[in-house]
């Protein structure tokens, strides 16, 4: 989704018209429709569009339907007659949008370049329809932005024909290439690191590649002397990247004996940084010292902010260290909040207090973790901006004439949440902050909770608390927490961290509910506080999923010394492994280290967002006095 409009005046991608009533008759061939469709029933659908024509809101979607399922079925010819005459049927919608990239892919993986040309870049936040264009353009001898195209790669089909179609074309090699490789083996994607060294290696040197997967110690006992080409170079690189997830403690006694003669001097530094970054991400303490041997090699994004974390980790922290570690990393990263937070406490730790304040003062003002923390450094407290002027009624009328919120809205009232939030981001592209909080407010309304929170959060310069931080079921959430003994600031930070309010919520592995709730855990809560009458099929059951939830979140802090930083990791990755982590330190550790440095991506994250939210819903509950964050995440013991 492109970046709000935040000043001056809204440039939707949407037609605009007044709410008015939709035909029975019209919208009950759409429902036919669907269910056709989910009945794979796709000859049924034309039949359901000539009746749906005048659901104005709705009416597209059966014939949408149908062609994406004839684009999608690539033993079917494209109809391009057909397809063309839907899309300029349909201006400014999101089917048409959503159908053109469509085509576009359809195409290019029927080698129709010119026609994927035609529409030129997709304005749909996908990869796999730009990648189609960047692939049309490079197979019809037109120069390729390169770098636009490699940052727009995503490992889908229409990105790796990209990819191969560049390199045939000489407009991409090696040196563009071996970047992606390398991270796809430091993030131990042997799929996706197997599909570069495709495109990078000859035969001959891919059953070298699969021998170094297999066996990394073998093939480099096989090795000597100097490699005599870059590819050779390239793969005694991985094989100690490899070495260094297989067997980390043998592996750096042959880095040390051989890497010398065996690696260039620079891949040599890079490959200290594989087993620096295997021992932190197992939280051992002596992935600094080797990281200190790869020097200022550059590193991608991944390892070099773990370079960081590993110098934070040490029992003694060495701040020029810390501070180093930030300056070898991109301006890009450099300038993200996290990293200009450390590189302030850097400063700050070793008296160099105006520069700490410039750092802390270019980021107060975010409403993340270390924008909260900075806040404290600089002024001892947390302090909230002007929230904005609610929204008026006049800009809730106006945005109601939003013909694709029109249609987003019929969708969710249906209940059709994947077309609805599609439809919902295409309407909101383009429009400035005061529009953007009255599409939240009236998402607000319509009790589409998620869409109040994320629509509302795009704002850039105008920030409305009540929307970004919304506390529905306010009384009857916070009255389950207090009766457990859990902060009901905290649960709500982690309600809107796990489903945005959303009751069906439903996770990729089956947790469910306000509290994402996982069906072995719900069995075992229940069990233990002897709920009576509970079954899996009640979890999403408001009342069930917060007695159920609250309780759980209480357990695991008690099990965990009572800390909120332990305990919210022990609830998005599991008790056993907070415990792990606790036990890993050697020493007390600041807790905002510890979140830091958690090696779970998907948890470090999830416990700053939870505990950052806490932060402002405690700031609402207590009518504007916010706690500390510091005080909250306080320290962790290892005993």
């Amino acid at each position: 989704m492109n970046s709000a409009n935040a000043q001056g005046a809204s440039k939707p991608s949407v037609d605009y018209s007044p709410i008015r009533a939709v035909p029975a008759q019209a919208r009950t061939a759409v429902t036919m429709a669907y269910e056709a469709r989910n009945r794979r029933a796709w000859e049924e659908l034309p039949g359901y569009g000539q009746i749906a024509k005048d659901d104005h809101e709705l009416g597209a979607y059966p014939m949408f339907w149908y062609w994406r399922q004839q684009l999608q079925d690539s033993r079917l010819p494209i109809d391009y007659s057909g397809v063309q005459q839907f899309i300029k049927r349909h201006p400014n919608s999101y089917v048409a949008e959503r159908l053109t990239a469509d085509l576009q892919m359809a195409s290019a993986r029927r080698g129709d370049f010119n026609q994927v040309k035609e529409f030129g870049l997709s304005r749909l936040n996908a990869s796999a329809p730009k990648c189609a264009y960047y692939q049309a353009q490079a197979a019809t001898s037109v120069k390729v932005d390169k770098n636009e195209a490699l940052k727009t790669f995503q490992a889908n089909p229409n990105c790796w024909d990209m990819l191969r179609t560049l390199r045939n074309a000489g407009q991409i090699g090696f040196a563009d290439l071996q970047g992606l490789m390398r991270d796809a083996v430091e993030y131990d994607n042997k799929g996706n690191a197997r599909q570069f060294a495709g495109l990078v290696f000859d035969a001959g040197q891919m059953r070298d590649y699969d021998a170094i997967i297999a066996n990394p110690s073998g093939w480099l006992a096989s090795q000597s002397g100097a490699a005599s080409s870059p590819a050779q170079a390239e793969l005694r690189a991985i094989a100690f990247s490899r070495l260094a997830r297989q067997d980390r403690d043998m592996g750096i006694g042959v880095l040390q004996s051989r890497g010398a003669e065996l690696l260039t001097p620079q891949n040599l530094q890079w490959a200290y940084t594989q087993f620096g970054l295997i021992a932190v991400l197992n939280l051992e303490d002596r992935s600094d010292a080797w990281y200190r041997q790869g020097k200022a090699v550059p590193l991608s994004d991944y390892n070099a902010a773990w370079r960081v974390r590993a110098a934070l980790r040490q029992p003694k922290i060495d701040w020029s260290w810390v501070k180093q570690t930030i300056a070898y990393m991109n301006a890009e990263q450099q300038a993200e909040t996290a990293w200009v937070y450390w590189l302030a406490r850097a400063d700050e730790a070793l008296g160099h207090k105006q520069q700490a304040q410039q750092g802390y003062q270019k980021i107060e003002h975010e409403l993340d973790f270390y924008g909260l923390l900075a806040q404290e450094h600089l002024h001892g407290k947390i302090r909230a901006v002007k929230a904005a002027a609610p929204v008026t009624s006049s800009e809730l009328n106006h945005i109601k004439q939003n013909m694709g919120l029109q249609r987003a809205v019929a969708l969710f009232r249906l209940g059709w949440r994947p077309e609805a939030v599609a439809e919902w981001g295409h309407a909101i592209r383009g429009l400035n902050d005061r529009d953007l909080m009255a599409a939240a407010a009236w998402a607000e309304q319509e009790h589409i909770y998620d869409r109040v929170i994320n629509t509302s959060s795009l704002t850039r310069n105008e920030i409305s608390y009540a929307q970004r931080y919304l506390a529905p079921f306010e009384g009857r959430v916070g009255q389950q927490a207090r009766s457990v003994g859990v902060d009901p600031a905290w649960v709500y930070g982690l309600i809107r961290q796990e489903s945005r309010f959303v009751p069906v919520a439903r996770s990729s592995v089956g947790a469910s509910g306000l509290m994402q709730l996982m069906p072995g855990t719900a069995r075992l809560v229940a069990n233990k506080i002897g709920m009576s009458g509970f079954s899996p099929s009640t979890v999403n059951d408001f009342e069930v999923n917060t007695i159920l939830g609250t309780n759980y979140l209480k357990m695991t802090m008690d099990d965990l010394a009572g800390s909120e930083v332990l305990a919210t990791a022990g609830y998005n990755a599991g008790p056993n492994r907070a415990k792990r982590w606790r036990s890993s330190l050697s020493q007390p550790m600041e807790g905002a280290i510890f979140a830091e440095t958690i090696p779970f991506t998907e948890t470090r994250l999830y416990v700053k967002h939870v505990l950052s939210n806490a932060v402002w819903y405690q700031m609402h509950f207590s009518k504007g006095q916010p706690q500390s964050l510091m005080r909250r995440l306080g320290s962790i013991s290892p005993w």
